[in-house]
């Protein structure tokens, strides 16, 4: 590509842009999405690392991610119902809240670009960077800024401090 023509990544991590963040597919998806923060919700158990206490006042900074439902296939014995453990970071910019995150140890990555809805509701798409061929929606729930339960379109996708 043309250096001319290259534009700029609108995210502040400088990778690959998800394409479409608001396309009609997302508000599709994130209204069939029922996410209440239960405390029976799978993402109500802690798991993952702990936070530090300057990131208690807000949801930017480090977090764990999980997700399931899809596989990966660079997974030795993958399978669609295992989590897919990493690490995540959470950075606002121009009213997106934008998560890089990434699993097997960070030889995958991929970017959520989402919008926030009201207070504590987040919808958007992500985009696999290993394989930009690969978006899908998602939906989310803040419950505190402790835990955000998520939903893609073929199962879960949560991070957590």
């Amino acid at each position: 590509m043309n250096t001319a023509t290259q534009q700029v990544p609108r995210n502040p991590f400088g990778v690959q842009d998800a394409p479409d963040p608001n396309g009609e597919d997302i508000d599709r998806f994130a209204a069939s999405v029922r996410l209440d923060g239960a405390a029976s919700d799978v993402n109500a158990e802690a798991w993952g690392r702990r936070a530090s206490p300057l990131q208690a006042s807000s949801i930017g900074g480090n977090w764990s991610s999980r997700w399931n439902g899809g596989a990966d296939p660079a997974v030795l014995g993958d399978t669609a119902a295992a989590w897919k453990e990493g690490e995540a970071r959470v950075k606002m910019a121009l009213g997106r809240v934008y998560i890089l995150f990434d699993w097997s140890d960070g030889a995958r990555r991929a970017l959520l670009d989402v919008r926030q809805v009201g207070l504590h509701r987040l919808v958007g798409r992500y985009i696999n960077l290993g394989n930009p061929a690969i978006t899908q929606p998602w939906a989310g729930l803040i419950v505190d800024n402790h835990r955000i339960d998520g939903r893609w379109t073929h199962g879960r996708l949560d991070f957590r401090r």
